[in-house]
């Protein structure tokens, strides 16, 4: 075929030419080969310009082709991309319509002037363009200039040639195309050359120069990663990947090793773009119309945020289907020419020399549309986590309630996830259109209209799809809301593990995950059975396409040889791909479709409202004004939470709040901070702000960052917040000092401590006005003294100070005092004013009086001394939990003493242990199964071979050769040996997702049991986040991957076997170069693996970090926005995203590097067995059976490559199964119930508690923090346990339950060493009401009641009894009236009531208060006291407390000091010792209370 065959041109040309020029020149100007003189002229002009500005800067000594490229540069915004892209383009169209010409006339004659002249033509454009590809790609950081006037003048020609072109050449659908694309690329070039230069300097200062500005001032653009400093060759090759490589061969990779991302990669480059791109989408943008979000806005904003990486991997995924359908088309002439029909010379060194081009293409378009995919899938992930924080630092209060922290850690971690890796996937609609066109063109030429055939059946098969398709989204979606509950559930219980512990409720909450698992494992199982009759219908779509094709053949009379048998086979083998990949697209499509909604229903969720509190300027004479205000956490209430409040805070003033419980005291604050949506009024705030919140929100990581909380560090201010704080000597006695990292929730430290550094976090800010939430509460008597006197009388001398408290002794100090009541300012005043002029401030203050009467009848000379308060005095340290107090005498100074206690997640290093894929495959069943999934393979291997074997031998070369069978022998053969494939696959597809769903739920319930068993101690050590991580991503990388990757793996390495096999049928030869191959392959999968295992281990542990920073800011989102940190911590998320996306960016560049290589490899197989077979004489080898063996050959370097990133993949997903493994081998706690050794029923009949030189440490590393106590509780006595803050109480009260195990000594209950007992036979006979009042989500009943022993009269007297009934009987759904998560729809006084009212139920003989009363006012306080001493008046009572009021009517009192008995007797005869530290702490609490800190 001659693709420049002259064409005569008409039409208006043609006229024009006739009147000015005579015939002969004429007759040339129209002929197609004056076109190529004159393109082929230009181009090497352009190719000269570029040769001499080379050759003038290296004279300068500057860069290469700089002069002209870097001029068609613009910043690589549009212009610059689309240059180079057309420029790409217009090279690679010149190669393949080079090589399509040369192969052409190849086979006539060589010597044709004419062709010489085309094929120069069509050279030299692919060298200058492909040539100012490079020099523009090399020159992409240059700074934009002027486009030179001779590069214009030269554009302008190229653009009237190829115009003049398109007119000339209208014969050829090839050249057609061509002069299209060049006119269109001439076009562009012009555009930019001419129009985009101007328009860029225009707007230049108002684009490049606010660059830094989006990217919140991180400036990183200047530094160069390994990928964007890489040259073209570097680039095509993956090279640029081997320093990375080769450095995790010498040693395991830490994130230190791993290379930054590039800007456009990273959160700094990706979170403005995007949210720009989302806001512009959104009607009239904005943040506040973010509220309209939907799913399409979502998709749009993410194609244009990566629409050029999108645009380009299209290209790729173009060009590889293209190359990879060359194979199939050729296969019927080299059957013909090894069957001895020759065309020309050399044919077959031409065919293979084809073979090899086509198959190198198809392996670079295919990496690089690969790797390129994975970028766009981290940016988009990237993106949406972006917007996932922020949304979550936005939230309002009434949005938050809906949707629990769990819920959107799991947009975070498994929706946005997912709509990462769609990027797999989002080609795959469009190719398999162009891929079944393509196959059909292949078909039609050999097999004529049967083709047809193959098209109805292809639809066919595709259109089954839908129905099961429709079916998997909705399991799909069950299946991710089944989920939702279930985190929920664990992110609640391991938050609050201590209280199920003490309260001996874990196993039951424990089968409250095991319910929520099993509804999620019903659609799990539905899910992956459904998709196992997916895999089903398309595994045996290729046998069914085949099938109709040759029995249309038949029936239409069509010759069936072997030669266009086996093409078509080939053909069928790649239409397998994109139909066996339609199902995973589908699912894939579903998954991400249900994905997109839940995450844009997450963003139209409501923000707080941003005009509730109204700004004045700097210098008013207003601190805070409220008028008239009427405020409401759920706005559609009819009862608001604050009515018609009003009030004036004037600089400098100290304003009191004080109240009943649940009066809306902390509302009151919220509101002053923006967080309550307003209903009517106004409130006004001039200033910065500082808040103490009520629970302390501490965030893991140093004291010291905690207390800068992102300001620079002041050493002096700092040293002064320290002191006032009472924080100096907590700090000496700690190993590490302020470096001491926290863990989780300030779990380490003692609720004093974290109230304590939450102050000085409010104080180190230096703000205008602080709002305290009742931060007394939490600390001991002389050191809330201390505070008062120190942080509010002063360092915030000067500043506006608004606080809640229910001490009474800190009111005559304000003011102004705000009574509340019911959520109205019942009185206002000043203390002597307001005492005479209501009822309701009297109620609190006969109260207190109550109490201090209650302490003078002990002793009525206690308050007659006042000892000073002196810091000497104090004994600081660790008082709950590890980092335990470190006494002089007992200060351990060497290394494995100085450890964190929370220490970076544990990895394992080195190859994943054997062990690891052994327990998984053996999980389910003893991996009974697994042998009849390998043979199930086996048996449709050997039948799809055999069948296509047959159809090779059984059909004649050609029409002229007598087929050795006849037609219906033929077709009845196959269709057998089809359907048994087919039914091998449905055997092998059932068996491999029952073992999967198995193997999932039983990892499931060991993972699960194994952490609700463990020692307390794990919980203390163990960020939540780790655990969520392996609940969530891990657990779903096993219920829906890990079976899947197995399978493949199995799948392949049998294919790869058949092919090897069918290969050596033919040539055995093949094995010369096919075990030196393998032996390279493996080599380089070996060299390759040690970096690759380390970077998938960094993904999965950079992840909890991710994680665990969203998780912390959700639940103080209110400190943070009260703070105006949002942009810290925004930056701060960003890092750590950038932190778990480098090691994903540069695990795919590795992948893709290995692969490459592997593809290379197995190419020169495919090549060198082509080779063998043109060089043997014909007739040696049957002609048929080369061809079968050339259709296998074809897939030889996918399969490989395939095997290899599977093989690659499995052992990065099987981490997943490592960790899991992890965590369900932490040691146990003792056992629940001992059979052998069960207390009585009726233990413990009197409570009387013996404790024998008791030792208690945390840790083996750790100092005792219980130092040899030995005391004795008296059955039915009240013993009160006083100490300062750190002395050991609370630990002692963890002992008693076990939660601490002790070092030495014992401890016996009614004579009962209660270390010999089962854990649950002691915890449930104890009672205890915590230091931390916690509900949890679900009704008022099972929070009474979790383990449903109670009648509903029982509980309903329990209400009264702790004063809630009322309470309760006012909500409709009386006791299923609902509680949200945490208890949050419940004040915290009214927390701490239903945690009374649990014991109430319980009615144990001991009952522990470990400051039980901190949370409520003295008025609670005194109703607690009288309903524990009226209900529980014969029991053993152990109190802990900082209220002595509590604790002076006890019967005895034990004063513990660094973890020894200091005192232990009753309150009177200690108050007789004036001297004892107990008479001590009397007076000075009475002091204090007498005292008005005036």
């Amino acid at each position: 075929m001659d693709l420049l065959s002259s064409t005569k041109a008409n039409g208006m040309l043609t006229t024009l030419l006739e009147s000015v020029l005579p015939q002969e020149s004429r007759s040339f100007l129209m002929e197609p080969i004056f076109v190529r003189c004159v393109s082929g002229f230009l181009h090497g002009v352009l190719l000269l310009v570029m040769f001499c500005s080379w050759v003038r800067n290296k004279l300068r000594g500057t860069n290469g082709f700089g002069s002209v490229s870097e001029r068609l540069k613009d910043r690589r915004g549009f212009g610059f991309k689309s240059v180079l892209f057309c420029c790409l383009v217009l090279s690679l169209l010149n190669l393949v319509l080079l090589s399509l010409s040369g192969f052409y006339w190849y086979e006539s004659d060589w010597l044709d002037e004419e062709k010489l002249v085309s094929l120069v033509g069509f050279l030299l454009p692919t060298v200058s363009w492909g040539v100012l590809s490079v020099s523009l790609h090399r020159c992409s950081d240059y700074e934009q200039r002027k486009t030179p006037f001779l590069l214009r003048i030269w554009l302008v020609f190229y653009l009237a040639v190829s115009c003049y072109s398109l007119v000339i050449d209208k014969r050829h659908v090839q050249l057609l195309v061509y002069d299209i694309v060049s006119f269109s690329g001439g076009l562009l070039l012009c555009y930019v050359a001419f129009f985009k230069k101007a328009r860029g300097s225009n707007n230049n200062s108002n684009g490049v120069l606010e660059e830094p500005l989006l990217n919140g001032g991180v400036e990183r653009s200047d530094e160069a990663t390994p990928y964007s400093k890489a040259g073209i060759l570097s680039l095509l090759t993956f090279s640029w990947m081997s320093p990375l490589i080769e450095i995790g061969n010498k040693k395991p990779l830490d994130l230190e090793d791993v290379p930054q991302l590039h800007d456009s990669d990273s959160m700094v480059g990706l979170a403005p773009k995007f949210r720009t791109m989302l806001e512009s989408s959104s009607d009239g943008g904005g943040v506040e119309n973010r509220s309209g979000v939907t799913t399409f806005k979502l998709v749009k904003a993410l194609f244009f945020s990566a629409q050029w990486e999108i645009l380009v991997t299209a290209f790729f995924a173009f060009i590889y289907t293209v190359a990879s359908y060359v194979g199939p088309a050729l296969i019927d002439t080299f059957v013909q020419y090894l069957n001895g029909r020759r065309q020309y010379n050399n044919e077959g060194y031409v065919l293979v020399i084809t073979f090899f081009l086509a198959k190198l293409v198809e392996c670079l378009s295919q990496r690089h549309w690969f790797f390129r995919l994975q970028k766009v899938g981290i940016r988009m992930r990237s993106s949406l986590v972006a917007m996932i924080y922020e949304k979550g630092l936005t939230l309002s209060c009434h949005s938050k309630q809906g949707r629990t922290s769990g819920e959107i850690i799991n947009f975070m971690t498994v929706d946005a996830e997912r709509i990462g890796n769609f990027s797999w996937y989002m080609h795959d609609p469009w190719m398999v259109l162009l891929q079944v066109g393509l196959a059909l063109w292949i078909l039609y030429r050999n097999l004529g209209l049967a083709s047809i055939a193959a098209l109805i059946a292809t639809i066919l098969v595709m259109l089954v799809n839908f129905p099961f398709g429709r079916m998997q989204e909705r399991f799909q979606e069950k299946l991710m809301e089944a989920k939702d509950n279930r985190m929920k559930s664990t992110s609640e219980i391991l938050r609050n593990m201590r209280i199920l512990k003490l309260q001996g409720w874990e196993m039951k909450f424990l089968s409250k995950i095991f319910d929520l698992r099993k509804s999620e494992e019903g659609w799990l199982k539905k899910y992956v059975y459904n998709s196992a009759v997916i895999s089903f219908v398309f595994w045996g779509a290729p046998t069914l396409v085949s099938v109709s094709t040759f029995g249309a053949c038949i029936l239409l009379g069509i010759p069936l040889e072997s030669g266009k048998i086996l093409s078509a086979l080939a053909t069928f083998r790649i239409l397998q791909e994109p139909i066996y990949n339609l199902p995973d697209t589908i699912s894939m499509l579903v998954q991400t479709k249900v994905s997109l909604d839940r995450i844009a229903s997450y963003l139209c969720l409501d923000n707080l409202q941003p005009d509730v509190v109204e700004s004045l300027p700097q210098g008013s004479d207003i601190a805070v004004e409220v008028t008239n205000s009427t405020l409401s956490w759920d706005v559609s209430s009819e009862n608001p939470t604050l009515k018609d409040i009003n009030f004036k805070v004037l600089p400098g003033m100290k304003v009191a709040v004080c109240g009943t419980v649940g009066s809306g005291k902390s509302s009151l604050l919220s509101s002053i901070l923006g967080e309550v949506p307003k209903l009517s009024g106004s409130l006004k705030v001039c200033g910065t702000k500082a808040y103490v919140a009520q629970s302390p929100w501490i965030q893991s990581g140093k004291i010291e960052d905690n207390i800068l909380f992102g300001k620079p560090m002041e050493r002096e201010r700092y040293e002064k917040v320290l002191e006032a704080c009472s924080l100096t000597k907590d700090l000496e006695i700690l190993s590490f000092g302020d470096q001491t990292v926290i863990g989780e929730r300030g779990i380490n430290l003692s609720g004093g401590q974290k109230q304590r550094i939450q102050i000085a976090r409010a104080l180190y800010q230096d703000a205008d006005i602080y709002l305290f939430d009742d931060p007394f509460s939490a600390v001991d008597a002389h050191t809330g003294s201390h505070l008062f006197k120190e942080v509010l009388l002063g360092l915030l001398s000067s500043k506006s100070v608004i606080y809640v408290t229910h001490q009474v002794e800190f009111l005559p100090a304000a003011d102004l005092i705000l009574v509340m009541k019911d959520g109205r300012i019942s009185q206002a005043g000043k203390y002597n004013d307001i005492l005479s002029s209501g009822t309701d401030f009297m109620e609190l203050i006969g109260a207190h009086q109550e109490a201090l009467a209650v302490v003078g009848s002990v002793d009525t000379n206690s308050v007659s001394e006042k000892p000073a308060i002196g810091v000497e005095e104090v004994a600081i340290g660790f008082d709950v939990k590890q980092e335990s107090q470190d006494l002089k005498n007992d200060k351990p100074d060497t290394e494995e003493t100085k450890r964190q206690l929370v220490q970076d997640e544990e990895r394992e290093k080195g190859s994943v242990a054997l062990d690891v894929y052994w327990k998984y495959i053996t999980l389910a069943y003893g991996g009974a199964l697994v042998p009849f999934i390998v043979l199930a393979q086996i048996l449709f291997q050997l039948l799809q071979i055999g069948s296509n074997y047959w159809m090779a031998w059984a059909t004649p070369v050609s029409k002229d050769v007598e087929p050795p069978v006849n037609i219906s022998t033929l077709m009845i053969v196959y269709v057998a040996l089809a359907v048994g494939s087919s039914l091998c696959i449905l055997v092998r597809a059932t068996l491999l997702v029952t073992a999967g769903y198995k193997t999932a739920t039983e990892l499931f319930h060991k993972m699960h049991h194994c952490i609700f068993r463990s020692p307390m101690s794990f919980f203390d050590s163990t960020p939540s986040g780790r655990i969520m991580n392996r609940a969530s991503t891990d657990q779903s990388a096993v219920d829906l991957d890990i079976p899947y990757q197995f399978g493949s793996v199995a799948i392949t390495v049998i294919q790869l076997i058949g092919i090897i096999g069918v290969m050596s049928q033919v040539s055995w030869l093949v094995f010369i170069v096919f075990i030196p191959v393998v032996a390279a392959s493996i080599w380089y999968q070996r060299y390759y693996i040690a970096a690759a295992r380390e970077l998938s281990r960094l993904v999965g542990v950079c992840k909890a970090p991710l994680i665990q920073h969203f998780a912390e800011t959700i639940s103080g989102s209110t400190t943070i926005r009260s703070f105006n940190q949002e942009s810290r911590f925004r930056g701060d998320n960003m890092r750590l995203s950038d932190g778990y996306s480098r090691p994903k960016f540069y695990s795919a560049g590795a992948m893709e590097w290995l692969c490459f290589r592997l593809d290379m490899l197995s190419s020169l197989t495919f090549a060198f067995s082509l080779v063998f077979l043109i060089s043997i004489p014909t007739g040696v080898i049957d002609p048929s059976l080369a061809g079968l063996a050339v259709t296998y050959g074809l897939s030889l370097n996918t399969l490989q490559a395939w095997l290899i990133w599977t093989l690659c993949n499995l052992e990065n997903k099987i981490i997943s199964v490592e960790r899991i493994l992890q965590y369900a081998s932490v040691p146990s706690e003792p056992p629940l119930v001992i059979e052998s050794n069960r207390p009585e029923q009726s233990w413990p009949s009197r409570g009387e508690v013996d404790i024998h030189d008791l030792q208690v440490r945390y840790a083996p590393h750790m100092p005792l923090v219980l130092r040899g106590i030995t005391c004795t509780f008296k059955g039915g006595l009240r013993t009160g346990i006083v100490g300062r803050t750190g002395s050991g109480k609370s630990t002692l009260i963890q002992t008693l339950f076990r939660i601490v195990e002790p070092s030495a000594g014992e401890i016996k209950i009614d004579g009962v060493n209660i270390l010999t007992i089962g854990l649950h036979d002691l915890r449930l006979r104890l009672s205890i009401i915590p230091q931390d009042p916690t509900m949890f989500e679900g009704t008022v009943r099972s929070n009474l009641d979790p383990l449903e022993e109670y009648s509903d009269d029982q509980i309903w007297e329990a209400l009264d009894k702790c004063q809630l009934g009322d309470e309760v009987r006012k909500k409709e759904q009386k006791l299923d009236s609902s509680v949200s998560e945490n208890g949050e729809n419940w004040s915290m006084g009214q927390r701490q009531l239903v945690c009374l009212g649990r014991v109430l139920l319980k009615r144990s003989k001991i009952l522990v208060l470990d400051e039980a009363t901190a949370s409520v006012d003295t008025a609670t306080d005194n109703l607690i006291q009288k309903t524990l001493r009226e209900h529980f008046s014969d029991c053993t009572v152990i109190t802990i407390a900082h209220r002595i009021s509590s604790v002076i009517d006890s019967d005895m009192v034990l004063l513990l000091s660094n973890g020894i008995i200091e005192e232990y007797d009753s309150p009177v005869k200690l108050l007789e010792n004036k001297s004892s530290s107990f008479a001590k702490l009397v007076a000075e609490y009475t002091a204090r209370s007498s005292s008005s800190f005036d």
